[in-house]
Formats: structure tokens, sequence, C-alpha cells
């Protein structure tokens, strides 16, 4: 018994030491973060600051569209309070991802559908845990799966998913209108140039910089307008430095190298 206590002790131990370590990398990941405060970006887009997380209503003739649910609702409803924005107006609620910073306000929508990608849905059905073995949770009854190209036409806009995985395994861009790119975590913005995400926050890094050399490759976007990064509004010199390489740092067939 004296030697199980003393194993289970030791073990515990462990486990405290592991979870101090990762709260206190993770509140260093956090402060790299920017994001834009609360307010009008176009005339059509806005972003709710939800602390260290950016979420974006679109408007149309029929409503709105949510980009990502926050991670505090109380936090959104108040910002969209701010932007004189009724969330019985928001008709669907487009989801980057499940984690937990992204998901937190969508009760408070009771008319909107929600959308994410048919990849993703393993992270909240059981299949896939986001952290040893715990998964995601979304709080819908039921969603719409969205395909890789897939486009949603909604009453007077326009919404294309774009699979982008790496961060998790169904992380997925949304293309509105044909000009504005919401990233969600796929990638960040330092300076004005697009950057990986965070390794530590990746679940798969080395598939994450593939799909942002897929976003790359776009033609006649407007804005970028990530999740914790802030927002473009020059595609092309924010991707001007961009340098695609492997997880070990060896090159692509182009020769490319990332920084």
């Amino acid at each position: 018994m004296k030697k199980i206590l003393i194993a289970l002790g030791i073990g515990i131990a462990a486990l405290i030491i592991f979870a101090a370590g990762y709260f206190l990398v993770m509140r260093h990941e956090m402060k790299q973060m920017a994001t834009v405060e609360t307010g009008k970006i176009t005339d059509q887009v806005y972003a709710i600051k939800d602390s260290y997380v950016n979420v974006y209503a679109v408007g149309s003739d029929s409503g709105y569209i949510m980009i990502d649910a926050g991670n505090n609702s109380e936090t959104i409803e108040a910002g969209l309070v701010g932007l004189n924005i009724d969330p019985a107006k928001v008709k669907a609620i487009f989801l980057t991802h499940t984690d937990g910073d992204h998901v937190a306000s969508i009760p408070l929508f009771p008319n909107a559908a929600v959308f994410l990608s048919r990849q993703e849905e393993q992270m909240i059905n059981g299949a896939t845990g986001r952290f040893l073995f715990f998964g995601n949770k979304i709080s819908a009854k039921k969603s719409t799966l969205v395909d890789d190209g897939q486009v949603i036409n909604l009453p007077g806009i326009s919404i294309k998913g774009i699979l982008s995985p790496g961060h998790t395994p169904g992380s997925m861009c949304y293309l509105v209108d044909e000009k504005y790119l919401f990233t969600g975590d796929v990638l960040s913005l330092k300076a004005g140039k697009v950057a990986a995400f965070s390794k530590f926050i990746n679940m798969d890094t080395k598939t994450d910089r593939e799909s942002i050399d897929k976003l790359s490759r776009l033609k006649n976007v407007s804005y970028i307008l990530t999740a914790h990064f802030g927002v473009s509004n020059d595609f092309g010199a924010a991707f001007k430095d961009w340098h695609f390489s492997n997880a070990d740092g060896s090159p692509t067939p182009s020769g490319l190298i990332d920084h």
C-alpha cells in the first residue's frame, strides 16, 4: 500500500508540473496575440473583440452571419449591442474550428444555423481528442457539415468553405463574397505579414503550413481576417514573404524555405 501511495503521489506531482508548464506556455502564446478592437472593418464586416480572440459579423440585405462564436458569450453580446446588431438577425454561424474560444456564444443566436467542416466533426463526436483524450464540444443540437470548396449561398451573401487542416484536422477558412478571407487559427499576421500559427497550439504544424501555402494561391482576395492576429487589407503584401517548408525545415520541390 505504501508503494502504491508513493507511486500515486509521484504521478499526481508530475501531472501538476505538466499542467503548470502548459499553463505558462499557453499564457505566453496568448500574450503574443494581437486582436482588433470591436468596430466596423468595412461597411459589411464588423469585428467583436473577446479578450484574445476576434469574431466577425458580416451583414447582408437579409441579416447577418457570424464567423465563429468567441470565448465568452457575455462579451460577444455586449459587442453586438455596441454595434447595434440584433443576435436574432444572425442567420448562420460558420465555425472555423471547434476549440472552446470559438464556440461559446452559439446559444446567443436563436435563429442561426451552425456550419462547420465535415472533417471537424471528429473533434466533437469523440473520434479525435484535442488534448490528451479530451475532445471539443459545441452547444448546438445540430450542425451542417461543409465540404472543401463548397459554396453556401444565403440571401445576399455567398460563403465558400476552404478546408485548411493543421491547427485542427478540420480547420476551415471561409471566403465571403469572394473577397473576405476569414482564417480562424490557420495563420497569424505579424507586422502585416503572414506567418504560421503557434506550433504549441497546432495539432499538426506541417499540415498547417501546407494549408497556408494553399491559401497563398487564392486570387482577388481583398481582406485577411484572423481570429487572434488582426486584419490585413492587402492580401498580396501579406503573403509576399511567405515561404513554405516541411516541418523538419527541408525545402519543398519549389525550393522555398520557411523563415
